[in-house]
């Protein structure tokens, strides 16, 4: 009897790496699904603890794609994990605020942190953010690296990951099931795991910035997400690009063929097929 693959999106438990998953197993709307054991998603692996290596290896990973800017990897560089090539994707490179990657000192400094996000201040400035994710220049650079990438059968299984995994990564998570066929409110529902997968990891910082005076909820949107968030980067697509498809072929440069490599790549033509292992495929 065939093992019972675990719910799409289930978290692979690695207590030093949270909010790490695999991106398959979603449905699509032609009644397909989309293949596990190709790519995961995760935080910076710069905290991958010992004990945690081999179940990381169990993966079989070939390559690392890191979205961080310079400045992020620098204070935290990935651990490197033998025999994967580790391919650094700098999708921030051109942003002037870079706030998904630079909100890391208020984290500690609550006074600070009302100033920028008090009075509803953070949802607009996330949605900014997640506006340039997919209209920068270097976004646009960095998301094709990362998809050609990822339709390189010499290059899979890849994890992709920025710091705590949960933005410039969704909109990666995002992009890709779009293209792949799944329907967009379970492309929410997958980008809204990371608040029941990374969150509660990080009640450590909740906790030390409560005690130096901070309210707790003013650091969900810094280290949860919210479906405005992704909402506003789907709206900078169809402004700007018009369909996923456009996306990927106007923005990123994948044209007709490179968006079917995708989609040959990563959806299973049937449920069975779905649930075996297809890395090399």
């Amino acid at each position: 009897m065939s093992e019972v693959a675990a719910p799409a999106g289930a978290t692979i438990a690695v207590a030093s790496v949270p909010n790490l998953r695999d991106v398959g197993g979603w449905p699509t709307r032609d009644g397909r699904s989309v293949r596990r054991g190709l790519a995961y998603r995760s935080v910076a692996l710069n905290h991958l603890a010992d004990r945690d290596v081999g179940a990381v290896e169990t993966l079989g990973l070939r390559t690392v794609y890191d979205l961080r800017t310079e400045a992020e990897r620098t204070a935290g560089p990935d651990r490197p994990l033998d025999g994967v090539d580790q391919v650094i994707v700098d999708v921030l490179a051109d942003s002037q605020d870079a706030a998904p990657a630079e909100l890391a000192g208020l984290l500690v400094d609550p006074k600070q942190a009302d100033k920028l996000l008090g009075g509803g201040r953070a949802d607009a400035l996330f949605a900014g953010a997640y506006r340039e994710i997919v209209s920068l220049p270097s976004a646009l650079a960095g998301y094709r690296e990362l998809f050609t990438g990822l339709a390189d059968a010499g290059r899979r299984p890849a994890l992709y990951h920025c710091t705590i995994g949960k933005d410039r990564t969704g909109w990666a998570t995002g992009a890709l099931l779009s293209l792949l066929g799944v329907e967009r409110e379970l492309v929410t529902r997958e980008y809204l795991l990371t608040n029941e997968q990374l969150v509660p990891a990080l009640e450590p910082i909740f906790q030390r910035f409560e005690a130096a005076g901070g309210d707790r909820e003013m650091l969900l949107p810094v280290l949860g997400v919210q479906a405005s968030f992704l909402d506003a980067s789907f709206q900078e697509m169809h402004d700007r690009f018009g369909t996923i498809e456009g996306y990927f072929a106007d923005g990123l440069g994948i044209d007709a063929d490179g968006q079917q490599a995708l989609r040959e790549a990563f959806v299973a033509e049937s449920v069975r097929q779905e649930g075996c292992d297809d890395r090399g495929s």
